[in-house]
């Protein structure tokens, strides 16, 4: 059966129509036919998007050096989510090299085929270090050290709203003669947790995550003593809720080409919503988590010393190639401030070094 008639099946015996978020949950992680759950490719030039360790082992190396300053030795690292076992490698590389390596590193991930990805890499990178490597499929109990979630967030199921009449409702995914369609709730939407624009234009349309705000905190109930480090691409909530952004951040990937339309090639294609980092820096705080910093990606691996790897770089030709991913790293025009990272610390103190160059916490 295809996933638009799983879809839509759905829908029919639900006798009403679903929150997109129930959607989004289906077409991305529905067994064997949903976009992270199928066999295609999907991270780099033959997937549909590149990530930043796809595009560069220095955001992976400078990555490191911010886990190094927590590490000790007896703790461990933790991966949500690791795509193709890329980042892993380049984390596990440079601790290697700082001496400085985990006792272990966790990789939580769901997706059968993405674990086996994840296995060959680091077998063929690191084959010295797999034994440290261990997959699990659900959170662990107290847990010490680092946890890592690079683009994580913005794959989580997210609801959308949209503003009749000076009030929000949830916009839902019906069916309208035979397609897959938008249709608003007839029921005002209310979630005592998420703050809604006020001053916004009539048929004014976004997006909310609860879910990856009780995914933050969940997490602080597993954690004894951990800097948790989310990177992803989003804003804060002035930025998030500016009133010329009419239509959400609702982004569609196939082949490397962006749409906002989530209703065809479903099943093959991502979907994601930028992340509001200031919902998920209440909910943390809520949670009891403190915020250890906030920066653009650009200036956190600037004040990791991205810059060091190319002055050290003896060949021509490779402090090139170095300059060329770097600059797509931390150029505003690429990823540099599209991108951002969120720290939060339960029971660690340490000032952290990523922040040194540029801390935006007040902001959210």
């Amino acid at each position: 059966m295809k996933l638009t008639e799983v879809i839509k099946n759905t829908i029919i015996q639900n006798q009403a129509p679903i929150g997109f978020d129930e959607f989004m949950e289906l077409a991305l992680y529905y067994p064997q036919l949903g976009y992270y759950r199928s066999g295609s490719e999907k991270f780099g030039e033959k997937g549909d998007f590149i990530t930043a360790p796809e595009t560069s082992d220095l955001f992976g190396f400078c990555l490191a050096k911010q886990c190094a300053q927590v590490l000790n030795g007896d703790n461990d690292i933790l991966e949500f989510g690791a795509g193709s076992g890329v980042l892993a490698a380049q984390v596990l590389f440079e601790l290697g090299r700082l001496e400085c390596l985990p006792k272990k590193y966790y990789i939580l991930e769901l997706s059968r085929e993405l674990q086996h990805r994840q296995q060959q890499t680091l077998a063929k990178a690191l084959p010295e270090l797999l034994e440290r490597v261990v997959w699990l499929d659900k959170l662990p109990e107290g847990f010490k050290g680092v946890v890592i979630a690079n683009e994580v967030l913005d794959a989580m199921p997210a609801k959308r709203v949209t503003q009749k009449e000076g009030v929000f409702y949830e916009l839902c995914v019906d069916i309208t003669k035979g397609q897959l369609s938008w249709t608003p709730s007839d029921t005002i939407f209310k979630n005592p947790k998420i703050k809604l624009p006020g001053d916004v234009d009539e048929g004014y349309t976004t997006e909310i995550n609860p879910r990856a705000m009780a995914w933050v905190d969940s997490l602080y109930d597993v954690l004894d003593e951990a800097l948790v480090l989310l990177i992803d691409y989003g804003m804060h909530r002035d930025e998030y809720f500016h009133p010329q952004r009419l239509d959400g951040t609702l982004r569609c990937y196939y082949q490397h080409k962006a749409s906002d339309n989530p209703f065809v090639h479903i099943g093959k294609q991502d979907i994601t919503t930028s992340v509001n980092f200031s919902d998920i820096a209440d909910q943390a705080k809520s949670s009891g988590f403190q915020v250890a910093g906030y920066a653009t990606q650009a200036l956190f691996l600037i004040a990791l010393g991205i810059d060091n790897y190319l002055l050290a770089e003896e060949d021509e030709n490779r402090r090139i190639t170095l300059a060329q991913q770097i600059k797509q790293l931390v150029l505003p025009s690429a990823m540099g401030e599209s991108f951002k990272v969120l720290a939060l610390s339960k029971s660690t103190h340490v000032k952290l070094i990523g922040f040194k160059e540029q801390d935006l916490s007040h902001k959210l």
